[in-house]
């Protein structure tokens, strides 16, 4: 297929019972040996001890057999590195964390408030399944007052996380077999997901000169007659770059023509960059309507642990949806969903829009620093905490870069492995949602990591 890479049949090895599958989970390759056994020395092998070795997977009790979807499912290396990052520090290092997007700063004052107000012994009962009317409610408000956009309440689904309102879409919109389209650099638990829904996940590369973003035209050479629907992200993660609102209604329009459903992931939206007017992005609800909006509480209001999240859906989706809900959750945290209505007053949202202009002097601070170390960022990020960073002139792949960061200068980060097959090896992604101390820090010890690398620049 032209202008597109696909992850083909590595979600559907022929059996459990043997080992048939024909592609490795992390790396691609084309031949592998077992879960966690690779024969091209792909990162699956880099650590010691391995991410998953054959031996663990197969412990544990007579009769116990691994589904072929989890075996299908490769680490999120984020997560990975974050893992040995914390081995690291167990042993007295210090370890300069960039590889998580985890807002520093927590939820706002006034939601903790209202968090321990609620937890003061009442009955916690459980939650409709598509959420508190009232929350429902404001959600709604919010997408008024910030984005100019009318939504009803009852097309609001409150989830447990962003995780959940993809997971629920997805089960919702997702058939076996249907070919799903995603750019090349995404989220990798985006795949994830809606592989394990037995889609044919294609991947459409991206570059720098379309923002690392699918634009109209690669989008439209990579369509096929199985496409069934699209997934975007805007801000992106991993390069915290937007696609322009009109590009991206062109991209709605392309996929609404060939009656293909469009989710958007807007979870990063509130903390783009404003226009000159002072006025915030668009969200794509603003010229398309019946896109699935995905959204969360966890980076514009800083409550990632709290795990709390909505979607927008079409009316037509929002029995499905609470169906789906009812059966694979009940419903999200009742004392967070309590406590969230406190995000919406102007004391909280005062709040997060100075924490998002304290993420724009950070953003400053590591465009500077990576320049000044030799590693440049192809397209600055407008929006998000990510900085994508290419390393190609330091001899080393992405994955080599990042473990040996991780080693040798305690900097533990994200290599672009995890995000698709087109900047897999080059690039790597920096978040800066830690303090500034450690971000000065991290530049620092990255500056004295590279000058080693010096000969081989």
């Amino acid at each position: 297929m032209t202008g597109s890479a696909s992850f083909g049949p590595r979600h559907a090895p022929a059996r459990v019972g043997s080992w048939t599958r024909t592609s490795c989970a992390a790396c691609l390759a084309p031949r592998v040996d077992g879960p966690g056994v690779c024969r091209t020395g792909c990162p699956l092998q880099s650590f010691s001890p391995p991410l998953y070795p054959l031996a663990a997977i197969g412990a544990g009790g007579h009769g116990v057999r691994i589904s072929e979807r989890a075996q299908a499912v490769a680490p999120f290396f984020a997560m990975e590195f974050g893992k040995y990052a914390a081995a690291l520090e167990s042993q007295g290092h210090h370890v300069i964390k960039l590889n998580i997007g985890e807002p520093d700063f927590g939820a706002p004052p006034a939601v903790l408030d209202a968090m321990r107000e609620v937890m003061d012994g009442r009955p916690m009962a459980y939650t409709a399944a598509l959420g508190l009317p009232a929350l429902r409610q404001a959600i709604a408000r919010f997408y008024l007052n910030q984005h100019g956009v009318g939504v009803d309440p009852s097309r609001v689904v409150v989830t447990a996380g962003a995780s959940a309102a993809l997971v629920l879409a997805t089960a919702a919109l997702v058939n076996t077999g249907d070919e799903v389209l995603i750019g090349d650099p995404s989220y990798p638990c985006n795949r994830q997901i809606v592989e394990s829904f037995g889609a044919r996940v294609t991947l459409v590369p991206a570059t720098a000169e379309t923002r690392f973003q699918p634009d109209a035209a690669s989008v439209k050479s990579s369509w096929t007659d199985d496409t069934r629907g699209i997934m975007i992200a805007t801000p992106s993660n991993p390069t915290g770059t937007s696609i322009p609102s009109d590009e991206l209604a062109t991209i709605c329009e392309l996929a609404r023509e060939r009656d293909a459903w469009r989710i958007v992931d807007e979870i990063y939206l509130n903390l783009s960059d404003h226009d000159e007017q002072g006025r915030p992005p668009r969200s794509v609800l603003s010229f398309d309507p019946d896109a699935v909006v995905i959204n969360s509480f966890s980076k514009y209001f800083g409550m990632t642990g709290w795990r709390l999240g909505w979607c927008v859906v079409p009316e037509i989706l929002v029995p499905a949806m609470e169906r789906l809900a009812q059966n694979y959750f009940l419903c999200a945290s009742a004392p967070a969903q309590h406590a969230a209505l406190a995000c919406f007053t102007p004391e909280s949202l005062a709040v997060c829009e100075a924490r998002r202009g304290e993420f724009a002097k950070r953003r400053a601070l590591v465009l500077d620093g990576l320049v000044r170390v030799g590693l440049p960022v192809p397209v600055p990020p407008d929006g998000a905490f990510y900085a994508y960073f290419d390393v190609s002139r330091t001899g080393l792949t992405s994955w080599e870069f990042c473990e040996r960061a991780l080693h040798e200068a305690h900097v533990a980060l994200t290599p672009g492995r995890d995000f698709g097959a087109h900047t897999a090896e080059t690039h790597v992604r920096l978040s800066y949602a830690v303090s500034t101390d450690d971000l000065q820090e991290g530049i620092a010890r990255l500056a004295r990591f590279v000058a080693t690398l010096r000969p081989t620049m």
